[in-house]
């Protein structure tokens, strides 16, 4: 081979090695600074009548991604959430896991806890990581599907 031939190819060879180190060590950075998550549109709250903040729910209206009103239930016992067979409020909902969520009364007051699912469940947009007070007029969001609580 001549030795312009191999100058070439030793340049070309160091020109992939530096660009391989920059996207590297630029993807380490990236990662130890945090993604910033992407901004989607907020979930719409369905419109209804005003609720009486501050008391305990005594029904639950769900509602489809499309803002639809799919079912009402009461609460009187713990209700679980989710797309199993087994659960109280069953959801068609490819973002809500089999055994998602749960709202139980204690001491008077209702509760909400998700049960290790992968999308998570929110309460008026906050994640839940442990369980959480729920009131009347509160909204819980489980994947697509919003949960109104009302009085």
């Amino acid at each position: 081979m001549s030795p312009f031939v191999l100058s070439v190819l030793k340049y070309s060879l160091l020109v992939l090695l530096y660009f391989f180190i920059y996207r590297a060590v630029k993807t380490v950075a990236v990662d130890v600074a945090g993604r910033r998550a992407p901004r989607s549109a907020p979930a719409r709250t369905p419109k209804s009548k005003p609720a009486q903040r501050g008391k305990p729910p005594s029904s639950v209206v769900v509602h489809a991604p499309d803002g639809k009103k799919v079912g009402s239930f009461r609460l009187a016992d713990a209700v679980s959430i989710g797309r199993s067979e087994r659960s109280t409020i069953k959801l068609d909902d490819s973002y809500v896991s089999q055994s998602h969520a749960r709202l139980y009364a204690r001491d008077g007051a209702w509760f909400v806890e998700d049960l290790g699912s992968t999308n998570g469940t929110f309460v008026n947009d906050r994640r839940v990581a442990s369980p959480v007070q729920v009131r009347a007029g509160d909204v819980v969001r489980v994947g697509k599907t919003v949960l109104e609580l009302r009085r």
